[in-house]
């Protein structure tokens, strides 16, 4: 049970960071160091991997 619990946090923090980048990299003037396209990519992978982690830890919850 504690792997699942710890699987849950990281979807929620992963979910977070993903959507905070996301925005961020819409809102953020490129400074020269980091693009806004890099923060949007980023914040896309974060999301998709915070979404799978989910879907898993729900399924796992459905079968126990």
């Amino acid at each position: 049970m504690k792997r699942m619990n710890i699987q849950l946090i990281m979807a929620v923090l992963l979910c977070v960071a993903g959507l905070t980048l996301v925005f961020f990299g819409f809102w953020v003037p490129p400074t020269g160091e980091i693009d806004s396209s890099v923060l949007v990519a980023f914040g896309e992978v974060c999301t998709f991997s915070g979404a799978l982690f989910g879907v898993d830890y729900s399924y796992k919850i459905k079968v126990k």
